[in-house]
């Protein structure tokens, strides 16, 4: 018989792991150590890097949430096909429930952003959960892995960092007659379901705690992950390759990245 004691044990560990987990896809989400790793001092001027950006950054973020126009937009579907080792991923993303998140994604795609960059952030234990990468730090083959996380996109134009609103549409029935889609709602999250949902072999985007925080890094969803909808912006899915990505150990890089298909659906 399980007492009530073993009951909360097992929903404290529960508990735990899950918010170990959602750290994990955060831009300042724990790093995984192993011998390899710097030094505890070198680990807290890291984070004390990080602090330090995230405050610089915070009103840059801001504005750029009042802007939203002004940020690419998708208007429907692209494909975009991503090689990795060789082996290639086919993403379905997706411009009609989440227009500037799958804007952001196929411009960067467009300009050359994700070619090269490594994927930093594989967790697979103690269950499978998130494969994370496209941090731009990590163009530079001496950057170490274990620091990646925390870079984003910047217009090598403007010198600008470029961050999109968290984007998140509530779930809707759209094969029934009528039904007008809601509204998307912008930089906050939410407590009902989302139309996209964090179902195994689906791409979303990485962020700091602000909500309009992100930028160039995305993840792959190695589960069903539903403690995460409403919380992070999910913005297409793999077609094909999900067992190329199984395969991505931390480290590994992408080869390639180019958008096949409803490019001309990219709004500028």
């Amino acid at each position: 018989m399980i007492n009530n004691n073993q009951v909360k044990i097992e929903f404290n560990l529960k508990f735990f792991l899950v918010i170990c987990l959602i750290s994990a896809i955060s831009l300042s989400g724990c790093q995984q150590l192993n011998a390899n790793n710097p030094s505890s001092k070198d680990t807290n001027q890291a984070t004390e890097t990080r602090t330090n950006n995230a405050s610089e950054n915070k009103q840059t973020i801001a504005k750029n949430s009042q802007n939203n126009m002004n940020l690419p937009q998708l208007e429907g579907k692209a494909i975009v096909l991503m090689k990795v080792k060789g082996k290639s991923i086919t993403i379905e993303v997706d411009g009609n429930n989440a227009p500037i998140t799958a804007g952001n994604f196929v411009d960067l795609v467009q300009k050359g952003v994700y070619d090269g960059l490594v994927f930093h952030r594989v967790v697979k234990e103690p269950q499978p959960f998130v494969v994370q990468g496209g941090d731009p730090q990590g163009k530079d083959p001496n950057y170490p892995v274990t620091q990646l996380g925390t870079g984003g996109y910047t217009d090598p134009q403007t010198q600008s960092p470029r961050y999109i609103p968290l984007e998140i549409r509530p779930e809707y029935n759209e094969n029934q007659e009528g039904v007008t889609p809601p509204d998307i709602i912008y930089s906050k999250t939410i407590n009902k379901a989302p139309e996209l949902k964090h179902e195994y072999g689906t791409i979303a985007m990485a962020r700091s705690p602000m909500p309009d925080s992100a930028s160039s890094q995305f993840y792959f969803t190695l589960a069903d992950l539903p403690f995460l909808d409403g919380n992070y912006a999910v913005f297409g899915k793999v077609t094909e390759g999900m067992d190329v990505i199984e395969q991505i150990e931390q480290g590994d890089r992408i080869d390639s990245a180019e958008v096949i298909s409803g490019g001309d659906n990219l709004k500028q």
